[in-house]
């Protein structure tokens, strides 16, 4: 494993920012990091990075004890944070050899990272312009290069894509795969969720503080989709098949309008197989029979919504 987290706890005062958190990532994964603002991630991502002191808890970061080897493990993480400080008196080539210089590289082998990191986050042809003159997306992918400049394996990226329009985000995911394609293992945050899916390997939703489910899009939304909507049109016999649906022990919560019937069933697949076999077998027309996905924003919303109905009744 790249990163191991066990029972990690940061308590300010009378807030809980993170209790008990656990958490795995294998090597050369991009594990993307989801929970509302004040759920715990930059708190949980600063401690990872070695920035902030748990109350309690280990972190392991390929084998190593952040807390008691931190020096072994500073080299190995390219840390990137929600909000980070530009030079706007420095050129961009000048900014990287400042960072450079700061992980112990100089001269002709900072110039050489410099020119490969630059290209990698197409940057190249911003080489001499200066800071002040980037567009926010630049600034965006320049300190991504900088936190790679000393080439770590494992990247903790807070909130990479905040504030970037659709064309400097698709570039920003662009570059995070190329960069999995190099080994490297990638931890993400993010509000765009849709991206995140799409983008990511597998995704840990925090709430409170709590680790709520972790795994991959497919596996969360699998064991999230024991209740999910049906939309079926009928041509005729409407009664008759909200009658048949009624007398179904999965189907729940039912409508009907004008021919479109909706229904909230429990379990996955197998249920809507055979909701629709039991309208077909009883002579129902069925014109169209749609079952909706449970995207990544839907499983969000319910596991945070029953973590906060818990916490209430407590």
């Amino acid at each position: 494993m790249m990163l191991v987290v066990e029972n990690l706890t940061k308590k300010f005062k009378k807030t809980m920012a993170v209790d008990r958190l656990c958490m795995e990532i294998p090597r050369g994964e991009i594990y993307g990091f989801v929970g509302a603002n004040g759920a715990g991630k930059t708190t949980t991502m600063r401690i990872i990075a070695g920035l902030l002191a748990p109350t309690s808890g280990k972190v392991y970061i390929d084998g190593l004890n952040i807390f008691r080897d931190p020096l072994k493990v500073k080299g190995r993480i390219g840390y990137m944070p929600d909000f980070f400080g530009v030079y706007n008196d420095l050129k961009v080539s000048e900014y990287m050899e400042f960072y450079g210089g700061l992980q112990g590289i100089y001269g002709e082998k900072c110039r050489e990272l410099t020119d490969s990191l630059l290209e990698l986050v197409r940057l190249t042809h911003k080489r001499d312009a200066y800071v002040d003159t980037l567009s926010r997306g630049m600034k965006q992918r320049l300190c991504l290069a900088r936190s790679l400049i000393h080439d770590p394996d494992f990247l903790i990226l807070d909130e990479p894509a905040s504030g970037l329009d659709p064309r400097a985000r698709v570039e920003m995911k662009e570059i995070l795969k190329e960069l999995r394609t190099m080994g490297k293992t990638v931890l993400i945050s993010s509000h765009i969720l849709p991206e995140l899916a799409e983008l990511c390997t597998s995704i840990g939703i925090i709430d409170s503080g709590r680790l709520v489910a972790s795994g991959s899009v497919a596996e969360i939304t699998e064991k999230m989709y024991q209740s999910g909507l049906i939309k079926i049109k009928v041509a005729e016999k409407e009664e008759e098949a909200v009658k048949i649906l009624m007398e179904m022990p999965e189907v729940g919560e039912l409508s009907s309008v004008a021919g479109v019937i909706e229904i909230k069933v429990s379990g996955g697949e197998e249920t809507s197989v055979r909701v629709l076999k039991t309208l077909v077998e009883n002579e129902i027309p069925v014109v169209s029979f749609h079952p909706e996905e449970c995207s990544l924003e839907a499983v969000f919303m319910s596991l945070t919504e029953r973590s906060s109905e818990n916490e209430n009744n407590q």
